[in-house]
């Protein structure tokens, strides 16, 4: 029993103490289905803080022979699953348990303390082949510094085979980027052990996990032979890359957490077959603190999103600034190298977003989009420190926006959105209604920092277009918009009242200060024009501006 070679199972059994834990051992039925067959080697790639280590742990404590995990186990759901051997033997929680000799591997160390890059394959290699050395004293001979010529001696000594679980297997990619040497090295390293013709001599299975995909070289993988589960294609492991909205939904029950605020903030990525998937972190860190707010500016992916924002390519601010808008933007997934060098265009961008989290992708679709507030968020957060100037702008002029709105300046309100219409929407559609709701959509970006927004709710007498939400323990008012086209601001003001679409607010239990904001674009004028009343319980009330002013005295 070492720390890499058949390591106890001290790491999962902690993890099992968190009265918060959510059971995702099922993971276990697919990874033993498929053990010691063609499909023995998996790769589940998924973005920081959605469980991946966890995952790692289980495993590890479930095969590893140097662990006596029978009392872990036998209360989860692995150990409920149906399926027998002729003898009676239950095959998902028996057969493989503390049966196997396991390798588990956390790359982020070997990385982290290597004195130089050149360093990080050798060291990790001594590490293990010392380990096995101990384990099996008379099959390695001295001298042996390479990982494969060590499983193959010990196979022939003793006819054992490994099961090798590699977790932040991409690490060396993501840390020495620029650096080729180092990744060949790396590289041909897991091509030994996972790729030669001898490796279902040394290997019952293998589980790697990390952030980026199998490295790409042109349009071909570079270990071949794993079966990769990814955000973009989760396949039969979806269910394992974040929490169900079930999960969710069972925490938020136990824990007294208002569900349907938790699925504003952290909803959003969805895959077919499974639904709604929450990121754990997120979800844990809601428990915890049982604060809604974003939890991203902990996961030190914030520098890297604001740097690939930054980068100067084709497309890419467009396609930025309609997600921040509520678009979706379709991309092609194919060009993406799987590393963080190889980036030729806004695609490759949006597909390493995907993995990292930032956005969401509709495989039936091929579209990406922001998934949720959280995530805009830091979007936002990201756009506002980085050197993209124009998307700086854009951000600026919608935080002017807010506030002229909420200090209801219909002139300046009217000539912003007329800024943004001008710099967002083409010549050929540019006198459209459906072109008027984007650029309202665009203009109020950054609210998405103090409001939920939501478009066509049923109330009243008809559908709101527009209605910003404050957060919770938000000191801003209630923004409700009707737009117009070739009509007034009034008129829309007055469909507001007539159609009583404030009584939507009582579907939120909302009794804060609500503002209504009607706004118009004229065709024959080429003029936005804007109108904005406070609304207090059942009373319309229009204030002017030296009203405002007698209310702030």
């Amino acid at each position: 029993m070492g720390i890499y070679v058949n390591p106890p199972a001290d790491g999962f059994e902690a993890i099992l103490k968190r009265n918060s834990y959510i059971d995702k051992s099922e993971l276990i039925a697919y990874t033993n289905y498929v053990l010691g067959t063609d499909r023995m080697l998996t790769c589940s790639t998924r973005p920081r803080r959605f469980g991946k280590s966890f995952a790692v742990k289980m495993l590890t404590a479930y095969y590893s022979k140097g662990a006596d995990a029978r009392s872990i186990f036998e209360n989860l759901r692995i150990a409920r699953l149906d399926g027998k051997t002729e003898q009676g033997e239950d095959i998902f929680f028996e057969k493989y348990m503390n049966k196997q000799d396991v390798i588990s591997l956390d790359m982020t160390p070997f990385v982290a303390l290597a004195a130089k890059p050149s360093e990080i394959v050798s060291d990790m290699q001594k590490a293990v082949i010392e380990e096995l050395r101990e384990e099996y004293p008379d099959c390695i001979q001295e001298g042996t510094e390479n990982l494969y010529k060590a499983l193959i001696r010990i196979h022939q000594k003793t006819g054992r085979k490994f099961f090798i679980i590699i977790d932040e297997w991409d690490m060396v990619f993501r840390e020495s980027k620029d650096d080729k040497d180092v990744q060949k090295e790396y590289i041909n390293l897991l091509r030994s052990l996972f790729k030669s013709n001898q490796t279902s001599q040394i290997l019952v299975g293998g589980y790697m996990t990390g952030i980026l995909p199998i490295k790409k070289y042109g349009s071909q993988s570079a270990l071949t032979d794993f079966r990769e589960f990814t955000m973009l294609k989760p396949g039969v492991l979806a269910p394992f890359i974040g929490f169900t909205e079930a999960e969710v939904a069972d925490l938020c029950k136990k824990y007294d957490l208002d569900f349907d605020e938790t699925r504003k903030w952290y909803d959003g990525y969805r895959f077919d077959g499974v639904g709604h998937i929450y990121c754990p972190n997120s979800i844990m860190e809601l428990v915890i603190t049982r604060n809604f707010d974003s939890y991203w500016t902990e996961t030190e992916t914030y520098e890297s999103l604001r740097d690939y924002i930054d980068l100067n390519l084709d497309g890419l601010r467009d396609g930025i600034v309609d997600m921040l808008g509520g678009q979706s933007c379709r991309i092609d997934i194919g060009t993406f190298q799987n590393d963080l060098t190889s980036i030729s265009g806004r695609d490759d961008i949006f597909t390493l977003l995907v993995h990292l989290g930032y956005l969401a992708y509709d495989f039936k679709k091929k579209e990406v989009f922001i998934p949720n507030e959280e995530v805009r968020g830091e979007f936002i957060r990201a756009i506002r420190g980085g050197r993209r100037a124009e998307l700086a702008r854009a951000v600026r002029i919608s935080d002017k926006l807010l506030n002229a709105t909420i200090q209801m300046d219909e002139e300046l309100v009217a000539e912003l959105i007329g800024t943004v219409h001008m710099e967002e929407i083409t010549l050929q559609n540019y006198n459209n209604e459906q072109a008027l709701r984007y650029v309202v959509l665009m203009a109020y970006l950054s609210c998405m920092d103090h409001y939920l927004r939501f478009e066509e709710l049923a109330g009243g007498r008809g559908f709101s277009d527009i209605l910003f939400l404050p957060r919770k323990n938000s000191s801003k008012p209630a923004l409700l918009i009707e737009l117009k086209w070739n009509k007034s601001a009034d008129k829309a003001i007055g469909q507001i009242h007539e159609k009583q679409y404030n009584e939507v607010l009582k579907k939120f239990d909302y009794t804060g200060e609500l503002l209504l904001v009607g706004i118009n674009y004229s065709e024959k004028t080429g003029k936005h024009t804007c109108k904005i009343e406070r609304f207090r319980g059942t009373n319309r009330t229009k204030v002017t501006e030296r009203e405002m002013g007698c209310l702030k005295e």
